[in-house]
Parts: structure tokens; C-alpha cells; sequence
């Protein structure tokens, strides 16, 4: 199975680059992944909440195809612990699907069309992070539902 990440807008801060690559790194490892970061918009100042929901959910949907499952970051989503979050990975390994998409939507979250498609939404927090500040949580809870998976000694309980 392979993972792909789409991501809205590049991320400037130094700090969060870093450590994202540094567990993106580490994810080749146990799985294929791909990250794909669409552009952030430009002249947003001239459209409403919904209509820069719209285009980035135009932006989100091509990147998905038909045999995708497809799963928002979306702060009305599911809680996992981290190993209910491995057995989520791991529900999803077993299914046989190819490709699992998870995104991190814009500031505003996502259009009405992406809410549509997705198969299933999950939070990571009932506390609110800056869309730029997610890709860094999701991406060491990927890593860490895979040291779980692997009963490697990342995870402590």
C-alpha cells in the first residue's frame, strides 16, 4: 500500500521543513509515500471563505483518483490514539487498497465537493493546529503507527 499526503501550500517555517523530511525519511522504510503540496492560492483577499474552499478542493480532487480512499485531517473527524491509529494503518493494509490519501486542508478546511468524496475524517486533536503545524504531528504519527506495527521501541506505553 502506498500513502500519499497532500498538503495545501509550502510551508516557509525552517523548523517545521525539517522535521517533517526527517520522518518522511524515516517512512521509506516501512512503506511507499508521496507528498504532494498544491500551490497556495493566490489573491485570496478577493474571494470568500467559500469560493477559496472551492478552488482549493478543485486543486485537492485532481489529485485523487477513483480507487483512492480518500481520508481528511478535519478537526470534526474520529480521535485514535496512536495505536488505534496503527490498527487504522494497518485495517487499511490488510483491505488491499492501493493508494490511501490522507490531506490537510487550507486554513477555512475543505469544500463541500472534497467532503463528498472522502471516505472517512479523523482529528488529531480536539485543540486547533495551524494547517502548518499538522503536516509535522501527522507525519511522526505515521511514523510511530509503523514502529507500533513493527513492535519497534519508538512507542511507549
Amino acid at each position: 500500500m502506498k500513502i500519499t499526503l497532500i498538503l495545501n501550500g509550502k510551508t516557509e517555517d525552517d523548523y517545521l521543513i525539517k522535521g517533517f523530511s526527517a520522518y518522511e525519511q524515516r517512512l521509506k522504510h516501512y512503506l511507499s509515500m508521496e507528498t504532494v503540496v498544491i500551490p497556495a492560492l493566490k489573491n485570496t483577499k478577493a474571494l470568500s471563505i467559500e469560493q477559496q474552499k472551492q478552488k482549493e478542493g478543485e486543486l485537492i480532487l485532481k489529485q485523487i483518483q477513483s480507487s483512492d480512499k480518500l481520508i481528511l485531517l478535519d478537526e470534526n473527524g474520529k480521535e485514535y490514539d496512536s495505536v488505534g491509529f496503527s490498527g487504522l494503518l494497518q485495517q487499511q493494509m490488510n483491505s488491499g487498497i492501493k493508494n490511501l490519501v490522507f490531506v490537510v486542508g487550507g486554513p477555512y478546511g475543505f469544500s463541500e465537493d472534497v467532503f463528498k468524496r472522502a471516505n472517512a475524517k479523523i482529528a488529531l486533536s480536539k485543540m486547533t493546529f495551524s494547517h502548518q503545524m499538522v503536516r509535522l504531528f501527522f507525519i511522526e504519527q505515521l511514523y510511530r503507527a509503523m514502529t507500533i506495527l513493527k513492535n519497534e521501541p519508538y512507542h511507549h506505553q
